[in-house]
């Protein structure tokens, strides 16, 4: 796995717009134009799931998910995150806290690879299945930046 990007979509279908990791995990494996050494992911809101895969030693890992923030929705911001953006976060094993579940890798014995994240600022995160449309909107931009990430930075990891 070492040689692998990991690419997590993360997200709870049920809320909305937070199934945005979901939808835009969907849409990659649908390409078949994907390097080989990248794996994707829907996790979900299987946050222990992801913490255990990531224990394998990925390249880099590319998380895309609902990220609530300032911003018109719809937005779609790229980071990179560090092991000194996350802090300890008290760790759920039954939930989907990113900052928890990447600070829980170290405490279960493994490093963090480089990680990003792709995310979309949500229109609506209340109970009910489906997108909002700005957000459905911003899935082929968030696919687009996925494939930036692949293709320009994490090519030469």
């Amino acid at each position: 796995m070492a040689d692998q990007v990991l690419v997590a979509g993360i997200g709870n279908l049920f809320l909305s717009d937070d199934g945005f990791g979901p939808e835009v995990v969907r849409r990659l494996v649908t390409q078949d134009d994907l390097p080989s050494h990248v794996k994707v992911v829907d996790y979900g809101i299987r946050g222990m799931h992801l913490a255990y895969d990531l224990l394998d030693g990925y390249r880099a890992l590319v998380l895309v998910d609902a990220v609530p923030g300032s911003g018109a929705a719809g937005a779609i911001t790229v980071l990179e995150v560090g092991q000194d953006d996350l802090g300890s976060a008290d760790f759920d094993p039954h939930g989907m806290a990113p900052v928890a579940v990447l600070a829980s890798v170290r405490q279960l014995g493994g490093a963090l690879p480089p990680t990003y994240l792709v995310g979309c600022q949500p229109a609506n995160v209340e109970e009910g299945i489906g997108l909002s449309e700005v957000v459905s909107a911003a899935v082929p931009r968030a696919v687009e930046a996925v494939r930036t990430l692949l293709n320009q930075r994490l090519a030469a990891l």
